[in-house]
């Protein structure tokens, strides 16, 4: 897998959503279908023989890697969402953001299997707010994730530090 072809599919865009800030804007690299499929074999032969039961998704841009690899694993798939976006009997954990604060909220029978063996994928890793939030999550749920995956990491701010289980990125920023 070609790392700087997919470090140059990512357009960024600063001062988003606020001043300060340089989004990360994957919708560049997922127009590219054949990278897009390349990425998703790669991290379908890296799991393949795992034993995972689920994967997880933090909404929204964990879903778009996520549920494709879902897929190709032939497992389901379990998303996080926002506060109120799910319809039946959830968990909920408030959380701070880089700039403010949120809800992520699973439901409660999100896990047929109790002891779900799980792995969490979002878009970017970066302070590790959102990925430490979702992991007191899914263990509420009875998962426990044996890998967070991610496809950007920012190293430089050391959201790694926050989790408790594997990190696994397809492009580290330092």
């Amino acid at each position: 897998m070609d790392k700087k072809l997919i470090a140059d599919s990512i357009r960024i865009v600063p001062d988003f959503p606020k001043t300060g800030i340089n989004f990360m804007d994957i919708t560049t690299l997922l127009n590219n279908g054949k990278l897009f499929q390349e990425i998703i074999n790669h991290l379908s032969d890296r799991y393949k023989n795992m034993q995972i039961d689920y994967i997880v998704g933090i909404e929204s841009r964990g879903f778009l890697f996520g549920t494709p690899l879902a897929i190709a694993l032939g497992i389901g798939f379990v998303p996080i969402r926002k506060k109120g976006k799910l319809p039946a009997e959830t968990f909920s954990v408030d959380y701070a953001l880089e700039y403010g604060n949120d809800t992520l909220e699973i439901h409660k029978d999100a896990f047929y299997n109790k002891k779900a063996r799980v792995i969490l994928v979002d878009d970017l890793l970066a302070t590790g707010g959102t990925a430490k939030a979702t992991s007191e999550l899914i263990a509420k749920a009875g998962g426990k994730i044996i890998e967070n995956l991610f496809i950007i990491n920012l190293k430089f701010l050391n959201g790694e530090s926050k989790l408790n289980s594997a990190v696994y990125s397809i492009l580290d920023i330092n």
